[in-house]
């Protein structure tokens, strides 16, 4: 990395997280481009006007800037500073709002600067590291389009180091054993419960962790299992004897992008732990119906779905949470002492289908320095020069074969059978050839799964009723909503946004291949997908807001589904893409 000032960690990440609110902004408050080269912000709360440089102006909203500045100072914006105006201005009236903003996205920045300090003292990924697990770590600044990305509140610097998956962090799991009467657990694993299984994993590597007789292991996550011990429910359980503590055991695991899902490239599942962490919006634990709806889809996708899937599009792929375990409190309620079981389609075997993260894939490369290309630049380029094609050429066929492998297969899935996958780049997962080109596709996340009244009775024949008890059986206008905004905006406009800003190719060219792509889905599936039609006519789409929804404190996984965000009307870059 270079050592002049602009860049260095700490400018690295400034600017990272400059960009991200100014993008936000234009996002959520509808800024139109500026005639010029110089982006201005009128600030009438604070008195002043924000200006920035346009380094590039992206139709789908992935922007680049350079230093912001206050009209007629010499002096950058610290990304802190330019945090608390942005927030004097939309929450004026709650200090506690403007402070919260401030902190965080000060917060994040640190976070980001230390994650560019390390990662560039070591760029090179340890030996057997799957290709998996480097796309997971390789979210360096994290989501584009959010004021707070790596903000982890109350982490300390050694907590940081172990559970971040940025720095590559590791670590053993802690485990407790808790009586048969407290635990609630499901597996549709073939011949195993959950509890066995759980006894499988503490023995790896000859783990150390022992159940007393006639007690079941629970395991947690390092930072949870503290946290909880101060929680009255599991004192409770601690004091009369049904709960164990008994430390961490056992081998290292490794954090994926959620931080909070652990992997190990030699393990047959990954794990998913509750974490009382607020990472971006929300504190991330479980909830009990999204424990039994990773299940119930398992028990769909076995029964025929998964068959029926892969025959249609043979390239793509649900990640299968197949079991949980729980410890409940003498009174039934949640103790956040619990466990998702992941499938792991994605072991360290040579011959293994290798999957990466969408969002690891476009991400920025602060720490491999400042001109440094993302994985999926690398891809485009490396393509283009063994082809002989130009890369634009290569980047408008990249795109084409993403949509027809990754983003076609979802809306595919919702059209015939009115099932729902929350698909944004950070839940999907991309097949890579040899080459680079996609091939296929993988969904991941028991949180994001919607079933529609009007068409998921398709699915009884496999299970029947399955989703009407499972929390997210909502109005197909909900459902086309989220779905707008995660598979088609975050998703695919987020593809073409990574391509356009990362000088790859023209976004309109872009723009105009999805929209052929959704006018044959369109045509194809009819008032089925009405969806398809909406994303590529509709004027406005309705588009979450995390600025606005960070500002306001709102948690994404609380409340009733349909307002758990701010949602915002987006200028639709779609509309008239073929015209």
């Amino acid at each position: 990395m270079s050592s002049s000032p602009a860049a260095t960690p700490e400018h690295a990440a400034d600017a990272a997280a400059t960009e991200n609110l100014l993008r936000c902004w234009i996002r959520e408050t509808a800024v139109e481009r500026p005639a010029g080269d110089l982006l201005t912000v009128p600030l009438p709360a604070s008195g002043v006007t924000v200006e920035a440089p346009v380094r590039y102006w992206s139709p789908v909203g992935w922007h680049r800037f350079g230093p912001a500045r206050v009209q007629g100072a010499g002096t950058p914006l610290a990304a802190s500073a330019l945090a608390a105006l942005i927030a004097v201005e939309t929450a004026a009236a709650d200090p506690a709002q403007v402070a919260d903003l401030t902190a965080r996205v000060a917060d994040s920045t640190r976070r980001t600067a230390e994650f560019v300090r390390q990662r560039a003292e070591s760029p090179a990924d340890p030996e057997g590291t799957t290709a998996f697990l480097a796309a997971e770590q390789a979210l360096i600044t994290g989501h584009p389009l959010h004021p707070t990305p790596k903000s982890r509140e109350t982490l300390t610097d050694a907590e940081l180091a172990a559970y971040s998956p940025e720095l590559r962090g590791s670590f053993a799991l802690h485990w407790f054993a808790a009586d048969p009467s407290v635990v609630s657990a499901d597996s549709t694993l073939a011949g195993r419960t959950a509890q066995g299984l759980m006894v499988e994993l503490a023995a790896l590597d000859g783990g150390a962790a022992q159940a007393p007789a006639g007690t079941v292991l629970v395991p947690a996550h390092p930072w949870q299992a503290k946290d909880i011990l101060t929680r009255p429910a599991v004192r409770a359980l601690l004091d009369a004897g049904l709960l164990h503590d008994l430390g961490q055991a056992g081998p290292e695991w490794s954090p994926t992008s959620s931080v909070r899902t652990l992997y190990r490239a030699d393990a047959p599942v990954m794990l998913k732990f509750s974490l009382g962490l607020r990472i971006t919006n929300s504190r991330r634990e479980n909830m009990r119906v999204e424990l039994e709806r990773g299940a119930a889809i398992d028990r769909l996708l076995a029964a025929g779905l998964g068959d029926t899937l892969r025959a249609e599009h043979p390239g793509f792929d649900i990640v299968r949470d197949p079991a949980w375990i729980a410890v409940d409190g003498t009174d039934g309620s949640a103790t956040g002492l619990d466990v998702v079981v992941r499938d792991n389609p994605f072991p360290a075997a040579p011959d293994a289908v290798q999957a990466v993260c969408a969002a690891g894939l476009v991400a920025p490369r602060p720490d491999l320095g400042p001109d440094a290309p993302s994985q999926l630049a690398s891809a485009v380029r490396g393509l283009a020069e063994r082809t002989g094609r130009g890369v634009a050429d290569v980047a408008e066929d990249w795109f084409a074969r993403y949509l027809d492998t990754v983003v076609t297969p979802v809306l595919w899935l919702y059209a015939t059978y009115g099932l729902g996958l929350e698909a944004h780049q950070q839940n999907t997962l991309v097949v890579l050839d040899e080459e680079g080109w996609p091939v296929g596709g993988r969904y991941r996340d028991n949180q994001g799964y919607y079933f529609s009244p009007t068409r998921s009775a398709e699915l009884y024949g496999w299970v029947p009723q399955v989703g009407r008890d499972l929390g997210t059986y909502v109005d197909d206008e909900v459902i086309d909503e989220r779905l707008a905004y995660y598979v088609g905006i975050n998703n695919m406009l987020g593809m073409v946004g990574a391509l356009g800003s990362q000088g790859l190719a023209d976004e309109h060219a872009l723009l105009r291949r999805a929209a052929e792509v959704l006018g044959k889905l369109a045509a194809e599936h009819g008032d089925r997908l009405r969806l398809a039609t909406t994303l590529r006519t509709a004027e406005t789409l309705r588009c979450k807001a995390n600025l606005l929804t960070r500002v306001q404190g709102m948690d994404e996984l609380t409340g009733p589904l349909e307002a758990q965000s701010v949602y915002v009307d987006l200028a639709n870059p779609l509309a008239g893409a073929t015209r």
